[in-house]
């Protein structure tokens, strides 16, 4: 017995020794972790202390608190800011947990708004994330936004992409409506792109004309733009097979419908998908159709099929955030550079699985962006940075003030901004051009419009100038145009357009109930327009905003509404002068574009920014700025070369990765 006690004691003694030991080592550990977080982990820390330790203590310490805390959740650990610093990846899960509306668990008093956005803040700020490879997920989809929803094709590759698998264009009329924007400000946004039945009647419509064009009875009248649109919806090799018995005519109508499909599928296609199509093409022959007819109704499906329709991305098992497939990330590509489908190449390479290795992938967009259909950048991505999607279809120059404005030259003004973005990537030219160029993109039409001399012809070429009055997107008359008033120019919108457009800073709406400036000139005083400006900057709540506008608009006074050189305005000399805040004298376009090349860095980061929410098709977030800052960094070592910000956009984590919802 007395052994026992003597025992009982003993291992009492060892379990307090190693008791005290254990607090030793863990209240060192915490003076270590402390000594060593940095300035910033040690500030994050403190922030805890000051606002999310309150709510721990007063919405989670009675669940989770001590050895049987409720999940394996110990916050009471957690006294400190540097304890809280130091707790690994404890707050993800706790984030998680909250976000899947399992802490606080029912009926216990539950975290309010502001609270879970205190803490959503808090954990949104820790200093040491690895955001380059992540992606939203369960927990963080509702704040981030980093997901990104399925979309269809907008009109603009809806067009490219009938143009690139038949080889037809499709009529003006026959096109979807135009699409809205969201995101960073581009159609290319999932949540902004609805389909309505006045879409489906759309893509009805023009599936049954384009096929029913491309592949008539009867070759004998077709043009030669029909018979290579034949060649190239069914293959060259189906002449050759064609027109035998109705066996055979099905087995070639099953290849034909295959080789389509794939192509405007964009990925490899099953063998049950070819023969729902050839149950089309069987229920055609029953209806008392030909060979050929049947087969046509079999290619107009595939074209109203949802496979071709949408940017479809199906859901792997298990969800979270994964790779996407090669033929997604081929896919990805074509839009990005061609808005169109992938070309034959593109979707060899994927079936081959070589597009993740990196020297290849940029190797292939070299080759895409030197294809002539890389326009597609300027037409897409750069007309709606530009804010000149609907140039020429909204509000136009007034007929008695402009009357040499017309629909063909704003055809010309809208071609040359397209040509202008365009080949800074396609000729991989410094970014800084759009800013400032000694070329302009035009025909002799409107190069004659511009004062400049070039051989006749409609064709489009690049012209070199005489001055840096031209040259640049800020100088190019489709933008005057559209920053200027039906009968007058506007400083106030052109020096607007370009702190917001090229500067990438935000300018807020006016305050309420300030008159325009038509309004607020002195009664009985013959003001110019640069003096009731300067009248208007007078008023404290409109000076913060017009000091840093109106000057750069007054840069641009030579040019008049619709974009054309002028020394005087009704008789009255020019005053293209300005001065910013910062100090800055410049006087006329020249000079205006020296000023804003000072300040470069705020370009380049604005249109890399523009050009990644572009590519992503979604609204930027947190895990999105190293993404920003290797764009940047290499755009740098590349000496401002443009194509590379292509390279690295498709070589980008979540250009390569997508979020899915789990299966669960």
């Amino acid at each position: 017995m007395l052994q026992l006690l003597q025992r009982d004691r003993d291992s009492r003694s060892v379990l307090f020794s190693l008791m005290l030991l254990s607090v030793f080592v863990l209240s060192e550990s915490a003076t270590c972790f402390a000594d060593g977080l940095s300035p910033e982990m040690s500030e994050w820390g403190q922030r805890y202390a000051k606002d999310i330790l309150p709510i721990i203590q007063s919405r989670c310490i009675d669940c989770h608190s001590g050895k049987d805390a409720d999940g394996e959740f110990d916050l009471s650990r957690f006294t400190s800011g540097d304890v809280a610093a130091t707790a690994g990846d404890v707050w993800e899960r706790v984030a998680r947990r909250i976000r899947q509306n399992e802490m606080p668990p029912e009926g216990s008093p539950g975290l309010n708004d502001p609270q879970k956005g205190t803490f959503y803040r808090w954990l949104d700020s820790r200093p040491d994330q690895d955001l380059c490879n992540q992606l939203a997920s369960d927990e963080t989809q509702a704040w981030y936004r980093g997901h990104v929803m399925s979309r269809r094709l907008t009109r603009t590759e809806y067009r490219n992409a009938i143009k690139d698998l038949v080889g037809l264009e499709l009529r003006p009329h026959e096109l979807p409506p135009s699409d809205g924007a969201g995101g960073e400000g581009f159609d290319t946004v999932g949540d902004a792109l609805f389909t309505s039945p006045i879409h489906m009647e759309a893509y009805l419509t023009a599936a049954d004309r384009i096929i029913e064009t491309a592949l008539p009875d009867s070759e004998d009248s077709a043009s030669t733009e029909v018979v290579a649109a034949r060649d190239l919806v069914l293959g060259e090799t189906f002449r050759s097979n064609w027109a035998r018995s109705a066996t055979e005519n099905r087995q070639v109508a099953g290849s034909s419908i295959k080789g389509f499909a794939r192509r405007a599928w964009r990925r490899p296609i099953t063998e049950e998908e070819v023969q729902r199509l050839l149950t089309i093409y069987d229920a055609a022959h029953a209806r008392g159709l030909g060979d050929l007819a049947a087969l046509r109704e079999s290619l107009k499906a595939v074209l109203v099929s949802p496979h071709f329709l949408f940017v479809v991305e199906s859901e792997p098992a298990g969800g979270g955030v994964q790779r996407i497939t090669s033929h997604q990330l081929a896919t990805r590509l074509a839009l990005l550079i061609w808005s169109s489908v992938p070309d034959e190449r593109l979707l060899r390479m994927a079936d081959e699985q070589q597009l993740f290795e990196e020297a290849v992938l940029r190797e292939e967009v070299r080759r895409m962006l030197a294809d002539p259909k890389a326009v597609a950048l300027g037409e897409n991505f750069g007309l709606q940075w530009l804010g000149l999607r609907e140039f020429g279809n909204g509000p136009l120059p007034d007929a008695e003030v402009f009357p040499q404005f017309d629909d063909e030259l704003a055809e010309d003004m809208r071609e040359e901004a397209i040509l202008t973005v365009a080949n800074v990537f396609r000729e991989n030219e410094p970014l800084t051009r759009l800013v400032d160029a000694q070329y302009i993109y035009a025909n002799a039409r409107l190069a004659a419009y511009y004062g400049l001399e070039v051989d006749e012809g409609d064709s489009w070429r690049r012209v070199a100038l005489p001055n840096r009055q031209r040259g640049g997107v800020m100088t190019m008359a489709s933008v005057l145009t559209s920053a200027s008033y039906p009968r007058r120019t506007s400083p106030v919108l052109r020096g607007r357009w370009i702190l917001e457009e090229v500067l990438g800073s935000r300018v807020p709406p006016p305050p309420p109930n300030v008159p325009t400036l038509e309004e607020s000139h002195e009664e009985g005083k013959n003001l110019t327009l640069r003096e009731r400006l300067e009248v208007h900057r007078q008023k404290a709540e409109c000076a913060s905003c017009h000091n840093r506008m109106d000057p750069l608009g007054f840069g641009l006074e030579n040019f008049d509404g619709i974009g054309r050189w002028r020394e005087s305005d009704n008789g009255q000399p020019i005053d293209a002068a300005g001065k910013l805040p910062s100090g800055d004298h410049f006087s006329g376009p020249e000079e205006l574009k020296t000023v804003i090349l000072k300040r470069s860095g705020e370009f380049q980061k604005h249109f890399v920014r523009k050009l990644i929410g572009y590519a992503y098709g979604r609204e930027l977030n947190k895990f999105d700025s190293c993404v920003v800052d290797q764009c940047l960094k290499k755009l740098k070592e590349e000496d401002l070369r443009a194509a590379v910000l292509i390279e690295e956009i498709a070589l980008s984590f979540p250009f390569q990765h997508r979020y899915f919802k789990s299966d669960k």
